[in-house]
């Protein structure tokens, strides 16, 4: 992973944290756990970055719910 996806990554990490009233540890508790950083946000970096934050978060929550994992 480079320094730019590096960080994306935190900065995705906290708007959802903040969106979810979590603490950033907790929240990337959660998204380790169905590997989300390393099957949706490092992957598609490319694109995703260009989007807005709120979009992001939408696709984590979709991404977190295909899985079962409640927020």
């Amino acid at each position: 992973m480079n320094q730019d996806t590096f960080e994306f990554v935190i900065y995705i990490l906290h708007a959802c944290a903040n969106k979810w009233g979590m603490l950033p540890s907790a929240t990337y508790k959660k998204l380790k756990s169905v590997d989300c950083i390393n099957s949706l946000l490092v992957p598609h970096y490319d694109s995703m970055h260009t989007q807005g934050t709120q979009y992001i978060v939408h696709e984590v929550e979709k991404y977190l719910s295909a899985r079962g994992v409640a927020i």
